[in-house]
């Protein structure tokens, strides 16, 4: 090279930097918010990369804290059972209780059991029904996932995070950022409380309108919200076309 076309100074170039072979003694920029940002859009795409094939599915929530036999339990298997009979991917948090039976139930139908599973102080790990599994470290990436890739929400009886995925799924659905979409409460005994307040206090302070509460159903009978969500799909534009497709593709698979 000639002479006059060379860096004046070598070292400083941005390609010597990145290819040292030293590590540079200040690693903090691993916790900044530009780095940090890398670290979300990378959760995106791999969410996106895992689920895009998925077809048509269900997200499920309820307790974590829910144990085997406790009939909440046994109907959020039943549901899921159901689901995926009829051609639908289950996704859940991946976790115990709820998300566990609601896995469980995905695999006794021969469906796809997915789990989004959250890193927390105390973690939980996945549940050994799960087929895919996808950890993450961000609630908002994660939440992005059940909602992007399901056709309904169910919901059963749990506390803050169950709540959270309730109000954000009635959120979009009101504000028109998704279409409108079955949202089931499944126990009507442990939901009754919290429908009496909206139809209440937040109703009666113009908060929200008599039909923002038609945004959802409440039901004890697991048949009846597989039938419901069912239909729902169905009667969308090639739903029927989309489960009866991925039914057959794994029965070709022999799952």
């Amino acid at each position: 090279m000639d002479d006059r076309r060379r860096p004046r100074n070598p070292r400083s170039t941005e390609d010597r930097k990145l290819l040292m072979r030293q590590p540079y003694a200040d690693a903090s920029f691993l916790e900044t918010d530009a780095w940090r940002s890398l670290r979300i859009m990378g959760e995106f795409i791999d969410g996106f990369d895992a689920l895009a094939r998925l077809g048509p599915a269900v997200s499920i929530f309820g307790s974590a804290r829910t144990t085997a036999g406790d009939p909440a339990y046994e109907a959020a298997r039943d549901l899921a059972r159901r689901l995926a009979t009829a051609g639908f991917t289950i996704i859940t948090g991946g976790g115990p209780g709820i998300m566990e039976a609601a896995n469980l139930g995905a695999r006794e139908g021969n469906g796809v059991s997915v789990g989004l599973g959250i890193e927390l102080p105390h973690e939980q790990g996945q549940n050994p029904y799960v087929d895919l599994a996808i950890d993450f470290r961000y609630f908002f990436v994660r939440k992005t996932m059940f909602v992007k890739y399901a056709q309904a929400f169910v919901i059963f009886p749990g506390g803050f995070g169950t709540l959270d995925e309730l109000f954000e799924s009635l959120t979009l659905v009101q504000t028109g950022k998704i279409d409108h979409f079955p949202v089931a409460l499944v126990g009507s005994d442990y939901w009754r409380g919290l429908l009496e307040w909206l139809r209440g206090p937040v109703m009666d302070a113009r908060n929200i309108g008599a039909a923002d509460l038609e945004l959802l159903r409440v039901s004890d009978d697991v048949a009846d919200v597989a039938t419901w969500i069912i239909d729902a799909f169905q009667s969308s534009r090639d739903g029927r076309a989309q489960l009866d497709r991925q039914r057959d593709q794994r029965a070709a698979k022999g799952t």
